[in-house]
């Protein structure tokens, strides 16, 4: 340990010493107009080997200021502008501070030879709508993926699930080649594909699918990556394959590969394992310790695997992928996954009820058992029929097959400690769910002005069919002891269908305003055969038809939506303003009750967005909307549900829309010259007679609940992002967030004909560092904690105030050459926490690994949870409740894994510059 320590001493000293510190300072201007050329890109290479030393970005007024590291005598010096010729230019490195005054950069009216290769190399472009990164431009280690070389760019982040936000804009879609990578899951492809093949990093605004057939701008409120494949590597294969096995009998197993022939490609990927990671990944350091934490889950996130949202899974996954695109004329997808997956949990809570006259306490321990056996497959096609029509369809298939156990203890008391119910209840299920859904969109551009006429179609058609045996035991204590028992078969068959057409077209006023006229219709029918039997003592048959607990009935909701918008497009100014009148029918025909209804209103909705660009770093985006949810079924239809016989539930049918307001403001500012990012944004929620519960408890603390609408509820949010990278060539590089927010809600409900309401506070500060020491040693802390408090309007029940801590160390070493040595600490703080539950918990992975055969070979060894501390408890507050739980989770187990990675690339690439510039003057 003490020679490592001095070595990493020498080598910063050696590379301190070697390497000096210069300033090159300039201006960048248009030739023929003289005006400044604000985004510019300035960059410098080494003259040995080209590889990039610095690089920054012009002012809104043309100037730079370039801080270069480098032990040579000179560099080649790079200005570029999109849409202009390049600046090139030896630059001798003769004193600490460089100026080299305007440089007048002439419009390339067509490709001039060798251009193209210096922008190949050029590290960050700055377009109209679209931020482009050269991968090959920012050093990561030989074996690393997408996600490695995302963490490197200025103004990304990704948490430790893998989700990745663009200056406080969340990416929700990967793409590659513009095509999808298996799923709409953008962590599919950066965690799976290697960054050696990737030749730009595409960001852009998200868009619908009428805004990039009209070339109309996103609306910014998330982001999508696009990955190009480098020429050279976009004909071939590349897979890799990882195996491992630890002690408790825990493994993981997974492998994919991948085959692309420019355009086309197909994929084939597999998983096995019982450590909760439903799906794959490639995370040769932190990966095969589980998903305790929250981690990346790809079959869940395609709805393939239900762990039911608790307890340990062990899952398994198998699917294909194949994608083809011709420029101009189609766009074609295809994917199939199967899925299995098993789970258990056992669950303890405790939970304090609010009453107007005190409260009441109910604890509870369960144990679940569940698995699912699931099959789908989806497809994406686009076809241009010419360059003014677009056919695009979206067809879903899958089968789902469920089975569960679910047994549970509940015992109710009173303020003095005195029992006063129990129940135990167990329920076996068995079910099969079919869907498919499908989407079809219709694009006609009418004129090159902007008009056009857009046709969607969209159906969702669901079969659930599921059995079940239900058991329960609810006995009564005091004065008046009694014991009811429950003893049911339930065969239950439900449909769903839902059908929708949109209607859209819009008519240029000019060449900045626009009008929008649309209309939909929506049509959704729910038929609900649910039969319930009693057990019949006489011959232990399940025989006895219980009318009142069964059901069978259609639900129908129909709703019209015309609706008149205008809009302005604009560099600086955009906004659009639309209104919506829509009318909600609402009919229920019951076979076997009197819950035969029909409901009709009618609203008046808006919605608006203004944005205001101030410059190419700065913009402001307001954003109103207003909408009706109509209540479920299950809160209109007046049947008992007595699946829980300590809450009995039913439903109202006088119940009346909801109605809710929206309000959020966005700053997004990054200065890309000082790789500084600032975000501000805040929203809140206002919501008109609100679907609320309402409970009755009786002397036995029984509940009764029903439904009414109220008004009073809110809530408001806002939060503040900082971001800064500090970068010295390849020597370190720093990142610092800070996000800070706070979250507020007022929530209005009703116990025992009183008037409850809850106003909960939350403030959760959070910082992080990254640290990167020339691809040696990275350490990434994260500290954050989280000041609760909640308020009750009765005088009956304590306010409460806890504070939540959550601090994480992520430490990683490159060295010796081909060792990974890899730590992650995480320590959570639960404040005011019962007695009973764990408070706090330090947990600690760590991995040990080798790499052999040019890293194509890495042996690994790990331990999850080393200190053996892990658990999952929390407190949390409602409306009405106060309550505690700890449930399964997993625990200490050491692993050993291999991981075997392969490819084979043909075809002609470009040639290799061989460190060839072009001097344009």
């Amino acid at each position: 340990m003490h020679q490592s320590k001095l070595f990493f001493l020498f080598l910063l000293i050696g590379l301190c010493v070697s390497a000096q510190e210069y300033e090159i300072t300039g201006k960048v201007i248009d030739r023929d107009t003289q005006e400044p050329l604000e985004a510019s890109t300035v960059y410098v290479e080494s003259v040995r080997d080209s590889s990039m030393v610095a690089y920054t970005i012009t002012d809104q007024n043309g100037d730079f200021v370039l801080d270069a590291r480098s032990s040579s005598d000179a560099v080649n010096l790079f200005i570029t502008y999109n849409g202009y010729k390049p600046n090139v230019r030896l630059l001798k490195l003769d004193q600490k501070k460089i100026a080299i005054g305007s440089v007048a950069l002439e419009l390339q009216a067509e490709q001039l030879e060798g251009v193209s290769v210096v922008g190949e190399r050029i590290p960050l472009v700055i377009k109209k709508d679209t931020l482009e990164f050269n991968a090959d431009s920012f050093k990561t280690r030989p074996d690393s993926n997408v996600e490695d070389v995302l963490k490197k760019l200025p103004g990304i982040e990704i948490d430790t699930d893998g989700t990745i936000t663009v200056n406080g804009k969340e990416v929700d879609k990967v793409l590659v080649n513009g095509q999808e990578f298996f799923s709409s899951d953008p962590k599919v492809a950066t965690k799976s594909l290697p960054k050696e093949i990737i030749d730009k990093i595409q960001i852009t605004d998200s868009k619908t699918k009428t805004q990039e057939f009209t070339g109309e701008e996103g609306d910014g409120e998330t982001k999508t990556i696009n990955l190009t494949i480098k020429e050279d590597k976009n004909k071939g294969y590349l897979g890799r394959l990882a195996a491992g096995y630890g002690t408790d009998d825990r493994y993981q197993v997974n492998g994919i590969v991948n085959y692309f022939n420019n355009k086309e490609r197909i994929s084939v990927l597999v998983g096995s394992n019982n450590i909760n990671n439903a799906g794959f990944s490639f995370d040769e350091i932190y990966d095969m310790v589980g998903n305790s934490r929250g981690g990346y889950s790809f079959a869940s996130s395609t709805g393939l695997i239900n762990n039911f949202g608790r307890g340990i899974t062990t899952s398994s996954t198998a699917g294909a992928s194949y994608a083809n695109a011709k420029k101009g004329a189609y766009e074609i997808g295809a994917n199939y996954f199967f899925a299995y997956s098993d789970s258990y949990n056992n669950q303890k809570t405790s939970r304090e009820n609010i009453l107007p006259e005190g409260s009441f306490f109910t604890d509870s321990e369960s144990r679940f058992d569940g698995s699912t056996n699931s099959n789908r497959g989806a497809g994406e096609f686009e076809f241009d029929v010419d360059k003014t029509l677009r056919i695009s369809v979206e067809p879903v298939l899958s089968v789902n097959r469920t089975n569960s156990y679910d047994q549970s203890t509940t015992t109710s008391t009173d303020l003095e400690g005195n029992l006063s119910n129990s129940n135990e209840r167990s329920t076996v299920s068995d079910g099969m769910q079919r869907s498919f859904s499908n989407r079809i969109d219709v694009l006609k551009k009418l004129d090159t002005l902007g008009k056009f006429v857009r046709l969607t179609f969209r159906n969702s058609n669901s079969i659930n069919e599921n059995e079940s045996n239900f058991v329960s035991t609810r006995e009564i204590f005091g004065d008046q002891p009694s014991e009811e028992t429950l003893n049911q078969m339930n065969y239950s068959d439900n449909k769903h269908d839902n059908y929708s057409v949109d209607l859209g077209y819009r008519q240029p006023l000019s060449k900045s305003y626009f009008l929008d006229f649309g209309y939909s219709f929506n049509t959704s029918s729910q038929i609900n055969e649910n039969s319930v039997y009693d057990l019949d003592g006489s011959n232990g048959e399940y025989g006895l038809f219980n009318e009142t607990l069964s059901t069978n009935y259609e639900f129908d909701t129909k709703q019209q939506r015309p609706s008149l918008g205008i809009r302005k497009e604009g560099e600086k100014f955009r906004f659009r303003f639309q209104a919506n009148y829509v009318l909600t029918d609402l009919s229920n025909n019951d076979f076997l009750h009197t819950g035969t209804f029909d409901r009709n209103y009618e609203n008046l909705n808006f919605e608006g967005m203004a944005q205001y660009k101030f410059n190419k770093n700065l913009n402001l985006r307001l954003r109103y909307g207003s909408d009706v949810n109509a209540p479920s079924v299950g809160e209109l239809q007046p049947v008992r549900n007595i699946s829980n016989p300590l809450n009995v539930v039913t439903g109202n049918p006088d119940l009346g829309l909801e109605q809710s307001h929206r309000f959020n403001l966005n700053l997004n500012n990054f200065n890309w010259k000082d790789r500084t990012g600032f975000f501000i944004y805040m929203g809140a929620q206002i919501q008109e007679d609100k679907v609320v519960r309402v409970t009755s408890i009786d002397e036995d603390l029984l509940r009764t609940t029903t439904f009414d609408n109220v008004d009073g509820n809110y809530s408001f949010y806002a939060g503040v992002g900082y971001s800064k990278q500090i970068k010295k060539d390849s020597t370190y590089t720093i990142k610092i967030n800070f996000d800070p927010n706070i979250n507020y809600n007022n929530d209005v409900s009703f116990v025992n004909d009183s008037k409850l309401t809850t106003k909960r506070l939350s403030v959760s500060p959070r910082i992080g560092v990254g640290f990167n020491f020339a691809e040696i040693v990275e350490i990434e802390p994260n500290y954050g904690l989280t000041y609760n408090n909640t308020k009750y309007s009765l005088d009956t029940s304590e306010d409460q105030n806890f504070i939540s801590h959550r601090a994480s160390l992520r430490a990683t070493t490159y060295w010796p050459e081909n060792i990974v040595w890899g730590n992650d600490f995480n320590y959570t703080y639960n404040g005011n926490v019962s007695s009973g539950y764990d408070k706090d918990v330090l947990f600690w992975n760590m991995s040990l690994g080798a790499q052999f055969l040019k890293d194509k070979l890495l042996f690994k060894v790990l331990a999850y949870d080393l200190l053996n501390q892990n658990n999952n408890s929390a407190r949390t507050t409602g409306a009405d409740y106060i309550q505690d739980y700890q449930s399964t989770v997993l625990q200490r187990y050491f692993m050993a894994s291999v991981t075997i990675k392969f490819d084979k690339f043909g075809g002609k690439g470009k040639p290799d510059s061989g460190g060839r510039m072009y001097i344009i003057r």
